[in-house]
Parts: C-alpha cells; sequence; structure tokens
C-alpha cells in the first residue's frame, strides 16, 4: 500500500496524537475513519470535521475496509484489540502504532498477527502536557522527531511506507531504532524527564507557589501535568531503562549537591560548562 489519496485510513484511539493524526491525513485528502470508545470524541471528531466517519464499536466491514490502520491505544490495550478483532484486516493492510514503549509489545504483536498483514512500529516524538482529541493539532508535528521501530521480520517496503507517513505528516527529522534502542532513549529522553517533572511539583504542598514563580519553573514542570493511567503504564512497561537512568541522574543530583555543601566552586562551575557546552546541541 502507498500513501495515494483515495488510500482508506483507520485510526483506532482518539486521543491527543490519534485525533491530531487524523486532522492531518484528512486534510492532505485521506478519507479518515476512527474508532473510539468515548462517544464525546466521536461527536467533537464529527462535528469539527477531523474525520469522515467515526464509531464508538468495532465493525467487521469498517476494519475491513481499511487500507491503513493506526493505532493510538495504550500497550495492553493494543495486544488485546490485535487478539480480538485481527480477523477482520483486509489482506495487505499496514498496520502501525504511536506507543510509548516497543520491546514489550511489538514482537508480541507481530507474532500474533496475520501473515497477509504487516505491523511496522513507530513513535512520533511529539505531544502536548493536555489530552484527547479535543485537544488535537497537527501543527505538533511540524519540525519534530519521528522513530521508525523495525524488526527482523518487516520489510524494505513497510519502513519506506511508515517513512513516507512520517514526511506528509511534516515531521522534520525520521530516525530508525531498534524496539530496545528506542526503549533505552525513551527511558532517558522521555520518561525520565516526567519523573523528574512530577517529583519538583510533589517537594512542596505551598499553594502560593504559582504566585512568584518564573518561566524556569513552568518550563521544568509542564509535563507534570500528567495522564497518570497511560505513564504509569509506560513507566512499568519500560522499567529497566528508566531505573537505570533514574540512577544516573541521582548520582548526578547528589554530585551537584556535594559541590554545594562544601564550596567547590570550581568544580561546580565545570559541571555548569559541560551542561551548556551538552545543551548546545538542542540549540541548533
Amino acid at each position: 500500500m502507498e500513501w495515494i489519496s483515495n488510500s482508506r485510513i483507520l485510526i483506532v484511539g482518539l486521543g491527543l496524537i490519534g485525533g491530531s493524526y487524523a486532522r492531518a491525513l484528512k486534510r492532505l485528502g485521506y478519507h479518515v475513519t476512527a474508532i473510539e470508545k468515548r462517544q464525546s470524541a466521536v461527536d467533537y471528531a464529527l462535528e469539527h470535521h477531523i474525520v469522515n466517519e467515526a464509531y464508538t464499536t468495532v465493525d467487521p466491514e469498517i476494519v475491513g475496509s481499511a487500507d491503513a490502520v493506526i493505532f493510538g491505544l495504550y500497550p495492553e490495550v493494543f495486544r488485546q484489540w490485535i487478539k480480538d478483532y485481527q480477523q477482520y484486516f483486509k489482506p495487505g493492510a499496514m498496520i502501525t502504532d504511536v506507543t510509548g514503549v516497543k520491546s514489550c509489545i511489538v514482537y508480541d504483536i507481530q507474532e500474533m498477527l496475520r501473515d497477509d498483514v504487516e505491523f511496522i512500529a513507530s513513535h512520533p516524538m511529539a505531544g502536548r502536557e493536555v489530552y484527547g482529541v479535543e485537544n488535537s493539532d497537527d501543527a505538533i508535528f511540524r519540525g519534530a522527531n519521528f522513530i521508525i521501530c523495525p524488526t527482523e521480520t518487516n520489510t524494505p517496503k513497510s519502513i519506506r511506507w511508515i517513512g513516507s507517513l512520517g514526511r506528509i505528516l511534516g515531521f522534520g527529522r525520521i530516525s530508525v531504532l531498534s524496539p530496545e534502542e528506542h526503549d533505552e532513549m525513551i527511558g532517558y529522553l522521555s520518561q525520565l524527564t516526567h519523573c523528574i517533572a512530577v517529583a519538583l511539583m510533589t517537594c512542596s504542598d505551598n499553594e502560593h507557589l504559582v504566585d512568584y514563580t518564573g518561566d524556569s519553573f513552568r518550563d521544568l514542570t509542564r509535563i507534570a501535568n500528567i495522564n497518570d493511567l497511560m505513564w504509569s503504564e509506560l513507566f512499568m512497561l519500560n522499567r529497566e531503562p528508566l531505573l537505570k537512568y533514574m540512577n544516573i541522574f541521582l548520582e548526578e543530583f547528589a554530585s551537584l549537591r556535594d559541590m554545594i555543601r562544601d564550596g567547590r566552586v570550581e568544580e561546580l562551575r565545570a559541571k555548569m560548562r559541560l551542561s551548556t557546552e551538552r545543551r548546545a546541541y538542542f540549540n541548533k
């Protein structure tokens, strides 16, 4: 399957990312159908012309008419959906996901999936601190990173196909990582940062902090407005890489604490210069 204008796209799960995919693909001329259990989300998506069709139940004809299926579900729900409904997929259909962890789910999905349907995992590194299709906005993809996570069972065709999706959605950089490499990186770049933001917000119960804070605290804690159901599942599924980087962070933080406590100014300044040097890569 190629990304041609008469392709029919099914999105399962109209959250922030699923809804943003729907907006972008419908704007580009694709026929977009969605399955979402929340009636309010279905109503919103239809009312605001985010999708062409939307349903709260799984209809065999709807699933079977899709050339491509994009899953915006939590990992365990995604796994169960494939078990329950994969018999409805059109032969030759391509499926992908937006799931935040890979090695714990990708191999299972590929092993249980029919031979005439291919699953190529991907992860759009874009988001906001709000949730649901009501907050969807495909502008979040522009210039963002997009990660493809193939395994040995994936075909070159599927890797090209998912790469082309990233390009038409407007992502700035498309990278290819194994599921294990992805989870290692995500443990540091995303999950650790969310843990730090949560810890910062739970350090103090002073309700008046908002009256005194500047942009630095707001920037650091933006992602502390967190979906506890989704992120707790992601943390547990990627526990080993996350704990590894939490331990490294604790050591670095303790080192900074000791430098300040002991008055080791030159060491402290050297650590700050190293931080500035590494942060410069992100400023380019």
